[in-house]
């Protein structure tokens, strides 16, 4: 009589955590299908429009890095402003400076074209990915 009321435990215990587990299922994929619990989502719509900097910062034939936004920003010709990130996409270091046509970054000598974000010298491989920025008056902010 032991064994059956062992065996009938283990039978038990085994089908809540099976209906556990399907539960637990279902619970994510309705969190996945909702739009208003991405985190992406949110975060986009929470930077839109983000002031960044104004652009007299942004010196033309250089550029600016906001490591606290992330972002660096450059103006290759007058009026011309582009953002990208400012993780660097070797190591994943901040980029320091915009100098001499290049964005670089200090930790092993990543350089990136101001203007495409294109490697000009390794050791990163991937260009650095632009950030969606316009310009609003006299500031440049998030689009």
């Amino acid at each position: 009589m032991g064994g059956a009321n062992r065996r009938t435990f283990l039978m038990g215990a085994g089908a809540v955590g099976v209906a556990t587990a399907a539960l637990s299922g279902c619970g994510g994929a309705a969190q996945q299908t909702d739009p208003y619990e991405d985190p992406a989502q949110n975060t986009e719509a929470a930077n839109g429009g983000e002031p960044l900097a104004k652009v007299a910062d942004v010196p033309v034939g250089g550029g600016v890095v906001l490591a606290d936004k992330k972002v660096v920003l450059t103006q290759p010709v007058p009026g011309e402003i582009k953002g990208f990130t400012s993780t660097c996409t070797h190591y994943g270091c901040t980029v320091a400076s915009v100098t001499g046509g290049t964005i670089n970054c200090p930790c092993h000598g990543s350089k990136f074209d101001m203007a495409s974000g294109e490697v000009r010298n390794g050791p990163a491989i991937g260009a650095l990915p632009a950030v969606a920025i316009k310009v609003d008056g006299d500031e440049v902010v998030r689009a």
